[in-house]
């Protein structure tokens, strides 16, 4: 009986030291190795805001191995942005084609003088003709990055895709910096006169000119003109300023305010082209004598009568334009 005692007791003891060795296993897999291959990459992502690295170079922020908010900005980039695009500048070609059908051109109600009133100075008209240059240069490589991929690239094939585009990259950086001079000096040159004030809310009641053929009253630049000035200034100085935190990366921020200077520097851009598109319109075929002014600097006496009769009183005043009682119109050549 002894020896069977024995023999129960060391049998219990056995199996318990093989339970306190089996229970303590568990516990050693529980630890996590954040290098471990296993680990899940959507845990990580939960948990941190990015994954770094170490790296040997000054730069730390080359480091930066994933960072989630990207696909964000890629699906914005490669999505949102393009559906926004397309929208605006369609939506304004679509607008302008209605309207030109159902209005026309907004013909001269005297006809032509035959006399006429100097409106820009050859200066004026330079810098104008140099940024709106560049502008249209720039709007189409910048629609280039965005949609000529899906669209352009199937037409064209590798070959002369790639090299179109390069040479857009080229154009589009270069062409930035007298784009950004011009906005500048536009600035300077026209600020005076683009300061909205009381006759601009009437100007905007009556239809400025453009909706029926009541012509209100305005100064130089009427309320229309200046929303122009107002977006080209404005605008053109986001897009300037975003471009070159683009151009030249991480002097100013990180990788997020890479992600988000592009974002605007996109969207303000299709929204300036739109914009553009409205103002090409009226100064071309929108209204008759309107393309004088930036073409010769001159525009006849009755267009800027009917137009900016206020301007006009003025530079009578001053002796800068021909004075005296209606002007009787001349038969077009």
């Amino acid at each position: 009986m002894a020896s069977l005692g024995r023999f129960i007791r060391l049998t219990v003891g056995a199996c318990a030291f093989l339970l306190v060795i089996a229970a303590s296993v568990p516990c050693k897999a529980q630890q996590v190795n954040p290098t471990a291959s296993s680990v899940n990459e959507q845990q990580l992502l939960q948990e941190l805001n990015r994954i770094q690295g170490r790296v040997s170079i000054p730069d730390q922020r080359s480091g930066v191995l994933e960072q989630p908010a990207g696909r964000d900005w890629r699906e914005f980039r490669n999505v949102t942005l393009r559906w926004i695009g397309g929208i605006t500048i369609i939506g304004m070609i679509a607008v302008l084609v209605i309207f030109y059908l159902t209005r026309g051109m907004v013909r001269l109600e005297s006809g032509r003088s035959g006399r006429t009133i100097v409106r820009f100075s050859a200066f004026e008209r330079f810098v104008h003709w140099m940024t709106a240059t560049c502008f249209i240069v720039l709007a189409i490589s910048g629609l280039n990055i965005t949609f000529g991929r899906p669209l352009l690239l199937p037409l064209v094939g590798f070959e002369a895709f790639s090299e179109w585009s390069q040479w857009a990259k080229y154009a589009h950086n270069y062409l930035s910096f007298p784009f950004t001079i011009g906005v500048a000096l536009i600035f300077l040159m026209w600020i005076a006169g683009n300061i909205p004030n009381k006759v601009d809310v009437d100007w905007l009641k009556r239809g400025g000119g453009i909706v029926g053929h009541d012509h209100p009253p305005a100064y130089r630049f009427n309320a229309g003109q200046k929303a122009i000035y107002w977006i080209v200034v404005i605008g053109g100085g986001a897009v300037a300023v975003t471009g070159y935190e683009l151009m030249f990366p991480f002097y100013l921020s990180g990788i997020e305010g890479m992600q988000l200077a592009q974002i605007v520097h996109s969207v303000v851009a299709v929204l300036f082209i739109a914009a553009m598109l409205g103002h090409i319109y009226i100064g071309t075929i929108g209204m008759e004598g309107a393309f004088d002014a930036m073409g010769t600097g001159d525009v006849d006496l009755n267009w800027a009568k009917e137009h900016h009769s206020l301007w006009v009183e003025e530079e009578q005043a001053k002796g800068h334009a021909p004075s005296g009682g209606t002007s009787r119109p001349v038969a077009a050549e």
